[in-house]
């Protein structure tokens, strides 16, 4: 069975979900949105799994005759959040990949991290400049079905981009990150920071997930001594404006929750970007279709 008709049939089963979940959490009123939100995602797999191929005018007949009244209420309340759990594609903390850049981890043997830190590149360590190579990696890993590691989106960057790292600059920038992130069949776009905070949340609500630059010059209430510093966040949660954080280079913060204001207060603002959003992915529009790590790495 194709990659692409199983997705299809994800797409219709969690349609049939969403609409008949929030219907049940109506009628209980004991499960919350994002509760049914994730209950959604197992319709789907199951639905994949059994590969049973439903019309969605039917399911739409369907689910239509059986709700009316305050029922369209909810979920017309509930949309925003229903639709930002469509596009982030019903995953959770267990299925988000964050790698860790330095040789300090790597030597602790702490989860995450990988021999990658210790490669030498034109006078720089990985572990110096590897941070945003990482949030690529997470979203390559976690998204497409694939496998990759922080390396491997090294080489993959040098090939395909203009990322040319030096001694005194070795991260990728932003121009190459949206390239070879769309190289890898994802919906990569880059945005500056809004000058209202909402503005960034509903953004960051929607997307798959962000790689984000911060700076502890913009603000120091969670990153300190960062000059500059590519982290990614994703999985944001309505009850507790929170976000998950995967952050390269601090293996006691990586895969936290943060209030995503602290994230949207330390964008750096000296850069040309601040952050960005990944909102969808396509397997035939991947040109790699890398999958599978070679390197030694401590896997959770």
């Amino acid at each position: 069975m194709g990659r692409q008709k199983r997705k299809e049939y994800a797409f219709y089963a969690v349609l049939a979900g969403t609409f008949l979940l929030i219907a049940g959490a109506y009628g209980s009123g004991e499960k919350s949105v994002q509760q049914n939100a994730k209950e959604m995602g197992a319709v789907a797999e199951k639905a994949v799994a059994e590969l049973e191929y439903v019309p969605a005018v039917r399911l739409y007949a369907g689910i239509f005759t059986k709700l009316d009244g305050e029922e369209y209420a909810v979920i017309e309340k509930n949309k925003d959040i229903l639709v930002a759990a469509a596009n982030r594609g019903y995953f959770d903390e267990s299925d988000v990949y964050s790698f860790l850049q330095g040789p300090k981890s790597w030597g602790e043997g702490r989860a995450w991290s990988g021999e990658w830190s210790n490669q030498y590149v034109r006078g720089n360590y990985f572990g110096n400049f590897g941070c945003g190579l990482c949030c690529m990696a997470n979203i390559y890993s976690t998204f497409s079905g694939h496998t990759c590691s922080p390396w491997d989106m090294f080489l993959y960057a040098r090939e395909v981009s203009g990322y040319t790292p030096t001694k005194k600059i070795g991260a990728i920038g932003w121009g190459d990150m949206k390239t070879v992130m769309r190289k890898c069949g994802f919906d990569a776009e880059l945005y500056t920071k809004p000058q209202d905070y909402e503005t960034f949340r509903d953004q960051v609500r929607s997307a798959k997930s962000v790689v984000v630059l911060v700076s502890s010059h913009d603000d120091n209430t969670y990153w300190k001594k960062t000059g500059g510093h590519y982290v990614n966040i994703s999985l944001y949660k309505e009850d507790t404006d929170e976000v998950f954080l995967a952050d390269p280079a601090d293996p006691d913060g990586n895969r936290n929750y943060i209030p995503l204001r602290y994230v949207y207060d330390a964008l750096k603002t000296v850069s040309k970007y601040q952050y960005l959003l990944v909102n969808g992915y396509s397997e035939e529009q991947n040109q790699w279709k890398q999958d599978g790590i070679d390197e030694a790495w401590v896997a959770p």
